[in-house]
């Protein structure tokens, strides 16, 4: 006992007392680190790896990031189209009243320098399967500006292929996009390397979209600056 009250004392003790009680709950906190378990199985919170497989937007809309396709290019030369093949042989070839086909460009306006990327839609509005040749051989982009025609994918595209694609209904498939560089075409300036650009500063072009001799029924309008 000292010169000080019993409550002193006490007081003393229950302050001690607390303070170790504080640093052992500090030392439980480190060692368990609650919420630990949660991040192994959630992964962090990172989204989990692709599978591969592509899912089409609820409201039939294309992806606007190009998921499910090989990715957007500066080849200018049409693409591939992100549909499974009718390993069956079993669903017939879709009819052209049952295909809509929409022309895509990843802008409305490009910055000056900046290409446009261009591919399309394909959608299959019948109640049954289909199949279609979807391939590059089959594509055809069209730029045009008023009354005249500036660029055509086939002038100079090598290697065209067959892709036969099954369309389930009511499912919205996406090409490969592409860059094109704002050249004019013509099969006689395919080896060039300077060929002349198109007007810019403001010009508007149109779109247009054909595939397997079905043409789409609009074309995409953009701006070059």
């Amino acid at each position: 006992m000292g010169p000080h009250s019993k409550k002193v004392y006490w007081r003393r003790r229950a302050l001690v007392l607390a303070v170790l009680a504080a640093l052992v709950a500090i030392v439980v906190l480190i060692v368990v680190r609650p919420g630990a378990g949660a991040e192994a199985e959630g992964g962090g919170g990172l989204p989990a790896a692709s599978t591969g497989a592509t899912t089409a937007p609820a409201d039939g809309t294309a992806p606007a990031d190009g998921t499910g396709v090989a990715g957007a290019t500066d080849g200018s030369a049409p693409g591939a189209v992100d549909a499974p093949a009718d390993a069956s042989g079993a669903a017939p070839a879709c009819a052209a009243g049952n295909i809509a086909l929409a022309a895509v460009t990843d802008a409305d306006t490009y910055a000056a320098g900046a290409n446009p990327q261009l591919s399309f839609t394909i959608q299959n509005t019948g109640a049954e399967a289909c199949t279609i040749n979807a391939g590059t051989s089959q594509q055809l982009y069209t730029i045009t500006s008023g009354d005249e025609t500036y660029w055509v994918s086939a002038d100079c595209q090598t290697d065209p292929s067959d892709t036969p694609a099954l369309l389930e209904p009511g499912v919205v498939v996406s090409s490969t996009p592409f860059g094109w560089d704002r050249t004019r075409s013509s099969p006689e300036t395919c080896a060039a390397t300077d060929r002349p650009q198109v007007p810019a500063a403001g010009a508007s072009y149109h779109l247009n979209v054909q595939v397997a001799g079905i043409t789409a029924p609009d074309s995409k309008q953009f701006i070059l600056q």
